[in-house]
């Protein structure tokens, strides 16, 4: 939704009170560990943009709450496993040569969105080490959550998806559909028999740029938006609205756990082994 149709969507506008609201009946509550998934455009207008989302979203779960969303930089990443968009293969030596190491104090996200854009900046927000998929968080389990995020298999059991599945936490789609849903990644890596991919990103080695190329899997987040619509169906989860965004609030615990199921009914199916 681009701007402008945003106004025209809206009733009235949106603001930090009625925000807090809409969260607060959605079920988000005091003391929730959340990752986020949003965007700005599809809530209506917003007085103040995204850093009232992000207020709105800190007062619903309190102090004693984790606020978390992704903050990625697939620019930095193998250029030879783009597709959105490819690249011409006689470009990928020199963006290997001549990418930027990875400091998580400075890259910016790529196709993200303002709010998360707005919580990394914020005061008191971490940011995990990942080159490539960071996440960040602020609040009582931040640094649990950021801490000692793998290079290999980036989005598996040392990341902070596996950590916010440890914690029970919930996921928020905040006028975005499971398509947009990364923890369908750690789903992927718990389903067994993915075939195995060399990826790679620049980083400081002993304070040298360096590329480093690590393991991940195969990756098919094509199939994310069928099985997030199979998940809704079989655990009851309804949209409710935030502005005038469809929004749905979930255990990311029984999301993944019917993700692995999921994905390997598929796989079956379909005569993998």
């Amino acid at each position: 939704m681009t701007e402008s149709r945003a106004i025209d969507a809206t009733e009235r506008p949106a603001t930090r009170a009625s925000l807090a609201a809409d969260f607060a009946r959605l079920g988000l509550a005091e003391g929730d560990t959340v990752l986020v998934h949003s965007s700005l455009t599809a809530i209506g207008f917003v007085v103040g943009g995204g850093v009232t989302v992000v207020q709105a979203l800190l007062d619903a779960v309190g102090e004693r709450g984790t606020l978390m969303m992704p903050a990625f930089t697939s620019y930095n990443s193998e250029p030879s496993l783009w597709i959105a968009p490819p690249v011409p293969e006689a470009w990928w030596p020199a963006i290997r040569a001549h990418m930027p190491a990875y400091d998580k104090r400075v890259f910016p996200m790529r196709q993200i969105g303002q709010i998360a854009e707005v919580l990394r900046a914020w005061e008191g927000t971490l940011r995990s080490d990942h080159p490539q998929v960071s996440f960040v968080a602020r609040g009582r389990h931040a640094e649990r959550i950021t801490a000692d995020h793998g290079l290999e298999f980036e989005f598996g059991e040392r990341s902070p998806l596996a950590r916010l599945y440890e914690l029970d936490g919930s996921v928020l789609l905040l006028g975005v559909t499971h398509a947009h849903d990364t923890s369908l990644h750690l789903a992927e890596d718990r389903e067994p028999g993915k075939e195995v991919v060399e990826q790679g990103s620049c980083v400081l080695d002993d304070g040298r740029r360096v590329w480093k190329t690590f393991r991940d899997i195969a990756r098919d987040d094509s199939v994310f938006a069928e099985l997030g619509r199979d998940f809704d169906a079989a655990h009851g989860v309804t949209p409710g609205k935030v502005g005038v965004a469809d929004a749905r609030l979930f255990r990311q615990r029984a999301l993944v756990d019917f993700g692995v199921e999921w994905l390997a009914e598929r796989r079956a199916a379909s005569g993998g082994a």
